[in-house]
């Protein structure tokens, strides 16, 4: 049987390990999904490099204005379509890195919560007579804080719903007014 220092000691341990588990968890998701977006910029700056070129060679070529404002009407819905193709891949990006966070968040968060009620629950066992009071408030204190976490979690989960939705919206949003605009441009 462990004294209650040592117990404390051991659960502060514990608490700190599981702490820097979270940390380094989601350092790395983190990291994972800049990277992803700097792999993404990096190909759309190329392909947009190489894109450009082409179209100002086109550009250069052409024998009137007419002809050059038909081919700069040309590449309003190819541009406007890779617009918003990498919109959605940079959302995609953003809320699996989002979710991914939550995910590893509520893992360590739920362990350490087990650990903590397990620690309380055995210094109860060996709490002196008269403590009753103490260990019945500490438990309900952890109980609180265990439901405005559960309260939070669902408050961002939601929060992080509602900020997709919307960016969902505005990318069609978007998508629908580049498809009304090209026809105009291309009558031009």
């Amino acid at each position: 049987m462990f004294s209650i220092p040592e117990q404390f000691s051991s659960a502060t341990k514990a608490n700190f390990e599981s702490q820097f588990a979270i940390f380094s968890s989601l350092t790395s998701k983190a990291f994972e999904g800049i990277e992803k977006i700097v792999e993404l910029n990096l190909t759309a700056a190329k392909a947009t490099l190489e894109e450009s070129a082409a179209t100002t060679k086109q550009l250069l070529s052409a024998k009137d204005p007419q002809e050059f404002f038909s081919l700069t009407a040309a590449q309003a819905q190819p541009a406007a379509e890779k617009a918003i193709a990498y919109g959605r891949h940079l959302a995609e990006i953003t809320s699996g890195t989002q979710a991914e966070f939550s995910k590893a968040a509520e893992t360590q968060i739920a362990e350490t919560n087990r650990k903590v009620i397990s620690l309380v629950e055995e210094v109860s066992k060996n709490a002196p007579a008269g403590s009753e009071n103490a260990v019945a408030l500490l438990k309900s204190a952890i109980g609180n804080a265990s439901a405005g976490y559960e309260q939070f979690s669902k408050t961002s989960k939601q929060a992080a719903e509602t900020i997709e939705a919307n960016l969902t919206s505005a990318v069609n949003q978007f998508s629908q007014a580049a498809e009304k605009a090209v026809p105009r441009a291309a009558k031009k």
